[in-house]
């Protein structure tokens, strides 16, 4: 390929030596790009790189250094096993004999030249004994010296090297392995143990190239294999487990290749902005069910469960080999067909599977019966994955391996543990077929950080969780509320459920609570049980729906929420499926806020079902029930109660009691009642009914406020939650912003010390010195998910309002830009609640005009729609 290229490079005379290389290095660039692009395989174009790459370096060699010097090049890394991806580091030993100070001037002035013709080693320069004494100290350093090829100079050096690093002498075998295993669990646990997150790293992520290379080296360290296809000769992989790892290499190879060539640099990470352009680059299309992005993805999260699982494997046989010496001890019976040996479980006999399918099922069962045990043994994991396809349709219908599945869905203990590894092994998904479907399954957003099965676990184990009391501070009232559950497996089976339909197409509820039907008539569950389990797949979303997008302070919502879920038991269970499912979508997400919205809900719901849905509460009852304990409250100050009465009168409508906690009205109450009004004063409380920080803003009424208040906020990066606000016939504006730091953590004393002086200092001073724009840049992630503006309104006939509901792409300083529309078309804002799902925002206002009066006219509504839609999608 690259033949004629080093052919002119070596025609050059030394003047042009250096625009020579150049030319060459830039030459082989484009030409490998051109081969990718024309569909040449990387691990042809890997190999041919690090190739091009020797002959370079050997003529840079030989032209720069002395002929005569003791010492010489050596490849190492990932470039020692002759493989480079365009932007790989080009890692490079230069080994002298003596001390390598002597030999500064020549080797300073090579590397100098590497640079100048554009060739970015990294290299480190050693003689013989200090390579030694770093490789003893520095696992890593050995793993590189493990790999390490010889280039050009002295080769005697180089093979006084060699013999130097057998286990022998320098890190036995048992060492190594301890290391690298650590280091692989370190760099796991950097990725939270997944490779499934929404920008994976194809080479450190768990199942990437790394965990290839870890077989690798610890094959060549023990056992003397320079490639993996030894492994096959020495009979630790078959040949379609051997064809399986290659395979995943390979195309993991063509994804990092893709990704270099594509940005032009060294990037391992697959971002969201390149993931789009890889889809494409590799032929994917859109269909109706899913997007060329998405299903590139799925091929990539599939591929690196199948590395995981070689890797699981051949790691426990290496374990076994390395560490115990192949010496396990007895084998302790279990039953009939399966034994403990050296903490793991084996079958008995390697044909027990062949003869009797159901045990791979059992497996399961037992390992969560004997928590002592620490897994399942390489030779077994070997077995049931070359007999797992015997898990088939007349399998599934026999009574004995539905009973097996449900008995380990009810056992006390193991179930996230169970389920996972049925899933690792490919057991899961041959008994719930509908699983494969949504296996590696991503969805294009920022809503959904996990793909949809590894959702679907996640959810499993936070419903495990409310059970378990060491978890109970997490989510308090799951875990009182899980006592209460008698059959613990429906709420399992639910969660399986309630996503296995998406990528489908369609309502992913409606289809998913069909699975769940066929399930639970199959596995004959009572009536009552199953109805309980497809009501809460397709309902899964109704009271996070509820909770985020409506006025849960209105009685009417709670009623027609609580006619919706029918009785406590529904309730009950419904609340413990979506705390799981919100928290399994987006830990990151996941806040005190949103866990008091839902928390207001059940309560409020749970109420109202046991009040009876047929004795509705009156409303007027509701607020003089809130107000008594307000008034209570300030009484314990010995406020007056006629000043009370009268401040109320003036400030609080109707709708303010229905929203607000009794505590926080007698705190808003002392406040008003110390103040006089003549400037804006600004105070704030933690919120513990809210789960947030409440930011309590009053003061002499001006146009613009509300969007001052916001752009203040947002330049002070707090993420505002909720607002309310309300003016008094003297002219005094009321308002209540709910917040949060961007993360969705509590702020420091010290820093809500900072926003209160902030927002005082600034709202006091001249209105024009506030220019509401948003200060902060959009995160990169977001901006690969804009989308169109959609706006509705609705007449509130009963508060006389109009509301405003805004589905739009998130982005800082949203809220701002919302509210200086609304205050330029002369609108007020007596409420604002805001909801987030990944990139998109799905916000609700409640609007009149400066009377108070609702805005019905069709034309002014079409006028703030443009204007607020030009705002919005012309902002980016």
């Amino acid at each position: 390929m690259y033949t004629h290229i080093l052919t002119e490079l070596d025609q050059n005379d030394a003047p042009h030596q250096l625009a020579g290389f150049k030319q060459a290095i830039t030459s082989i660039n484009i030409l490998l790009a051109d081969a990718f692009h024309t569909g040449v395989p990387a691990h042809d174009l890997v190999h041919q790189h690090a190739h091009f790459v020797d002959a370079i370096l050997q003529r840079a060699w030989r032209a720069q250094m002395p002929s005569a010097i003791n010492a010489c090049l050596v490849a190492v890394g990932g470039y020692g096993r002759a493989e480079l991806h365009p932007g790989s580091d080009i890692d490079l030993l230069l080994l002298t004999e003596d001390d390598p100070r002597d030999l500064a001037a020549p080797i300073e002035r090579l590397i100098t030249f590497l640079w100048d013709i554009g060739l970015e080693a990294a290299h480190s320069v050693r003689n013989l004994t200090q390579c030694l004494d770093e490789a003893r100290q520095d696992v890593t350093v050995m793993t590189n010296l493990l790999e390490s090829r010889y280039l050009v100079g002295q080769r005697t050096l180089f093979e006084q090297l060699k013999p130097q690093l057998s286990v022998e002498n320098i890190w036995p075998s048992a060492d190594f392995f301890s290391a690298k295993l650590a280091e692989q669990r370190t760099r796991h646990a950097k990725s939270d143990d997944s490779g499934y997150k929404l920008e994976p790293n194809v080479k450190t992520s768990p199942g990437g190239l790394r965990d290839i290379q870890m077989i690798g080296w610890v094959a060549k360290r023990h056992f003397a294999a320079n490639h993996l296809a030894d492994l096959q000769t020495q009979g630790f992989l078959t040949e379609a487990e051997y064809r399986h790892l290659q395979d995943g290499q390979y195309f993991l190879w063509q994804v990092r290749y893709a990704l270099h060539v594509l940005t032009g640099r060294q990037e391992d990470r697959l971002l969201f902005e390149h993931q789009r352009a890889l889809a494409t680059m590799f032929g994917y299309q859109d269909t109706d069910a899913n997007l060329a992005v998405e299903r590139f993805m799925q091929r990539y999260y599939r591929t690196v469960l199948k590395l995981e699982r070689l890797n699981e494997m051949l790691l426990q046989w290496f374990q076994e080999a390395i560490l115990l010496n192949n010496k396990l001890g007895k084998p302790q019976l279990i039953n009939r067909r399966f034994q403990a040996r050296g903490g793991y479980i084996e079958v008995i006999n390697p044909a027990t599977f062949a003869r009797y399918p159901l045990a791979m099922l059992e497996i399961f069962l037992l390992l969560q019966q004997r928590p002592d045990l620490q897994g399942v043994r390489g030779n077994t994991i070997r077995a049931i994955r070359a007999h797992r396809h015997l898990i088939d349709a007349h399998l599934r219908q026999d009574i004995r391996a539905q009973s097996l599945f449900m008995e380990i869905l009810r056992q006390p203990q193991g179930i996230t543990h169970a389920l996972r590894r049925m899933h690792r092994y490919g057991i899961l998904s041959r008994y719930l077929p509908a699983f494969h479907r949504i296996t590696g399954l991503m969805q294009f957003d920022l809503f959904h950080v996990y793909t949809v099965d590894q959702h679907i676990l996640a959810v499993l184990r936070n419903m495990r969780r409310f059970a378990l009391s060491q978890h109970q501070t997490e989510c308090p009232s799951c875990h009182a509320i899980w006592r209460q559950i008698p059959k613990p497996e429906l709420l399992y089976l639910a969660s399986l459920f309630h996503d296995i339909a998406k990528g489908r197409g369609g309502d992913h509820s409606a289809l998913g609570a069909l699975d769940a039907q066929h399930f639970c008539t199959q596995h004959q569950l009572p009536y009552y049980d199953s109805a309980l389990v497809v009501w809460l797949v397709k309902q899964h979303l109704i009271m996070s729906a509820t909770a985020q997008r409506k006025d849960i302070d209105d009685p009417e919502v709670i009623r027609q929420f609580a006619n919706e879920v029918g009785d406590i038991q529904h309730l009950n269970h419904l609340y413990l499926l979506t705390i799981a499912d919100m928290r399994g979508t987006n830990p990151a997400r996941w806040n005190s806020w949103k866990a008091s919205l839902l928390q207001r809900l059940y309560e409020r719901t749970l109420a109202t079902l046991q009040r009876g849905l047929d004795k509705p509460q009156n409303e007027d009852q509701l607020i003089e029930s809130i107000q008594q304990k307000a008034r209570r409250s300030l009484a314990n100050q010995s406020v007056d109660e006629a000043e009370v009465i009268a401040c109320w009168a003036e400030f609080f409508s109707t709708d303010y009691f229905l929203q607000t906690a009794p505590s926080a009205i007698a705190w808003h109450t002392m406040h008003l009642l110390e103040s006089n009004n003549a400037s804006i004063q600004v105070r704030m409380r933690k919120a513990d009914e809210r789960g947030c920080h409440e930011i309590f803003i009053f003061g002499p009424e001006r146009d613009g406020l509300f969007a001052e208040i916001t752009t203040l906020l947002d330049q002070m990066a707090a993420n505002i939650l909720a607002a309310q606000s309300q003016s008094s016939t003297r002219g005094i504006a009321v308002g209540s912003f709910y917040i949060l730091e961007e993360n969705g953590t509590a702020m420091t004393q010290e820093r809500r010390a900072e926003i209160v002086h902030y927002l005082a200092e600034r709202l006091n001073m001249s209105a024009s010195n506030i220019t509401p724009c948003t200060s902060r840049r959009m995160p990169r992630q977001l901006k690969n998910f804009v989308r169109d503006t959609h706006i509705q309104f609705e007449q509130d006939a009963m508060r006389m309002m109009t509301v405003l509901t805004l589905t739009t792409h998130d982005r800082p300083g949203l809220l701002t830009l919302v509210s200086t529309v609304l205050v330029n078309h002369q609108l007020r804002i007596h409420m604002a609640q805001v909801a987030t799902e990944g990139a998109i925002a799905r916000d609700r206002f409640s609007l009149t005009d400066h009377q108070n009066r609702p805005v019905t006219d069709t034309g002014q509504l079409n006028t703030l729609k443009q204007a607020l839609i030009d705002s919005l999608d012309g902002e980016l």
